[in-house]
């Protein structure tokens, strides 16, 4: 189930660019938002996303949906990166640097699942999340 598209990796860039830096710093602005998530503060989870995921869903939106996805899931039993990424290019996102994390994930309530969060990094050279699925 997934709230919304996660883009298929279109290519991967390295040049110019520290990817290894970039990942921690991602991963870093990912563990902070899915402490969000998983605390039930779907409003501050929108608050702190990335402005593409803003400007492509609405906050109400995004709290219902994130809401239905995650309560019957229950809490988080554990939680373990599945595989990191870094690409320059993601298919249906504008060019720019992307990071994306895939962990596997147990639930209460669904104990094999793949939750996948893709951030990118903004103007201000922040990462912040842009799109959330679990499967």
């Amino acid at each position: 189930m997934s709230i919304f598209c996660v883009p298929a990796f279109s290519q991967q860039f390295t040049e110019g660019f520290d990817p290894a830096q970039d990942k921690t710093e991602a991963a870093a602005a990912i563990q902070a938002w899915l402490g969000i998530v998983d605390n039930g503060q779907y409003s501050e989870s929108w608050d702190n996303a990335a402005f593409y995921l803003k400007s492509t869903t609405g906050k109400k939106a995004f709290e219902k949906s994130i809401e239905a996805l995650r309560t019957p899931l229950g809490k988080v039993v554990s939680r373990e990166i599945k595989s990191n990424t870094y690409a320059r290019n993601l298919s249906g996102f504008p060019d720019g640097a992307y990071v994306i994390i895939q962990y596997d994930t147990e639930f209460k309530n669904k104990k094999t699942s793949v939750e996948t969060v893709t951030t990118m990094r903004e103007e201000d050279g922040a990462w912040r999340v842009c799109a959330y699925t679990v499967n």
